[in-house]
């Protein structure tokens, strides 16, 4: 488990298959995008190509948010601080592959030639609107 990630941020984005924005440090500026992801016990597993894996490999600290709304209203969001790794192991990232994947719809095997990263959560918040 995270650090300083309650269970009940961590119950809400273990479920259902949503967006996270992620965002790494570009030339010293912030560069975000949507990714899919899986996290389990305060590791979140990303599978990434292109910029953001060039800028994890430069510098792994990054950040996280993921939200959920209906009809635009907010219904909570969790933010998250990390360290990214970059795990070079084929049989990893297909097994990622197959968890990432199929929470999203996706057949197992339908988004493959990305890389596996894996962040440790060191620090979160999280809100819940009424």
């Amino acid at each position: 488990m995270s650090r300083d990630l309650p269970p009940e941020a961590e119950e809400l984005i273990e479920g259902e298959p949503l967006m996270a924005h992620f965002a790494t440090s570009h030339d010293d500026r912030p560069h975000v995008a949507p990714i899919w992801y899986r996290y389990d016990s305060g590791t979140l597993s990303v599978l990434i190509s292109g910029q953001k894996l060039e800028n994890v490999r430069r510098n792994p600290r990054v950040a996280v948010s993921i939200e959920k709304s209906t009809d635009g209203d907010a219904e909570w969001m969790v933010t998250m601080r990390g360290t990214a790794e970059v795990i070079e192991n084929e049989e990893a990232t297909r097994e990622a592959e197959r968890s990432i994947n199929p929470k999203y719809g996706a057949d197992p095997d339908a988004w493959t030639g990305n890389t596996l990263v894996r962040v440790d959560v060191g620090s979160g918040t999280y809100q819940t609107y009424d």
